[in-house]
């Protein structure tokens, strides 16, 4: 674990806060006025709260906003004894958001962050009031308009073939910023040594990439599959499209293809507004903090 005092130069000056209520130590930073509109930056691979920097300030001036770590990311405890799922990272959300008596929730996410949400939302959608997706999908829109695998995924398949993914994903301390670029980060203007030292600093050794070589396994082995179907079984699907929603989707993209992501979310959210960028990559976070951030409070200010 990365240490509670650790701000990476300053880039990250923001209180370390812990909660265990889904039975590890998970780090999170709760900035802005106490009594404000809850807003949750949720990450996804192979990243932590510390891809939200740039949006927290801002954020903050208007909304409480909480950036929790993944189990295995980020200041977030390593449990060796966990399985690595979607169903096991939904069930630590649920876990979180309850110990902390959130209530309606504004969702910011990416990657991992979109299923996870998504998820969430479906079972508990009396306590989310509006997502805003950045480079992802909720996985419940049932479309796809090009079923061809990504960059990334083609890699995941070829390596977990090879049988050497473990090897490279277990490496993260040094093999970070490639594994970012293949999935399609952008702005290698924004890397000095403090972001690689931050991106990095997670994964000291192999035993503390468990979460990032099993996230993308959990959609290689089609692990997640079942979790989902139990959702549209038992969840409530209109609730979640009856949510204020909007995409913005970074085209260069090499994870999610993003004519389906533009795709699922139609489906979910027919006349919510999409945002597209044609500079921008996955981690659309990295690339332009200051269109994102104004945008996703304009659109909070817009469906109050």
């Amino acid at each position: 674990m990365i240490a509670e005092s650790e701000t990476f130069g300053g880039t990250w000056p923001f209180e370390a806060k812990y909660c265990e209520a889904a039975g590890f130590k998970q780090h999170y930073v709760d900035e802005g006025p106490r009594n404000g509109e809850v807003v949750i930056c949720l990450h996804g691979e192979p990243t932590w709260g510390y891809l939200y920097r740039n949006f927290i300030p801002d954020l903050a001036k208007h909304y409480r906003v909480i950036v929790p770590d993944q189990m295995g990311f980020g200041k977030s405890e390593t449990p060796k004894d966990r399985v690595y799922t979607l169903q096991t990272h939904v069930e630590n959300l649920e876990s979180f958001i309850e110990a902390l008596e959130l209530e309606d929730i504004t969702f910011v996410c990416q990657d991992w962050g979109g299923p996870i949400t998504g998820a969430y939302t479906i079972r508990h959608p009396e306590k989310v009031k509006r997502v805003a997706l950045l480079n992802t999908l909720f996985g419940f829109g049932g479309k796809q308009v090009n079923p061809e695998r990504s960059k990334w995924f083609k890699w995941i398949a070829k390596h977990y073939e090879a049988g050497t993914l473990e090897g490279i994903l277990g490496e993260l301390d040094s093999t970070v910023l490639s594994v970012m670029k293949i999935m399609g980060f952008e702005n290698s203007s924004s890397v000095d040594s403090n972001w690689l030292q931050a991106y990095s600093a997670p994964f000291p050794d192999r035993e503390s990439c468990i979460g990032a070589i099993e996230f993308p396994l959990d959609v290689h082995l089609q692990r997640h599959r079942e979790y989902i179907f139990s959702g549209l079984a038992t969840g409530n699907l209109d609730a979640v499209k009856s949510k204020p929603a909007m995409l913005a989707v970074g085209l260069r993209d090499q994870a999610i293809r993003p004519e389906n992501q533009i795709a699922d979310f139609k489906a979910l959210f027919p006349s919510a507004p999409i945002n597209t960028f044609e500079e921008a990559g996955h981690f659309c976070q990295e690339d332009i903090p200051e269109i994102l951030v104004p945008l996703i409070h304009q659109f909070i200010q817009l469906n109050r």
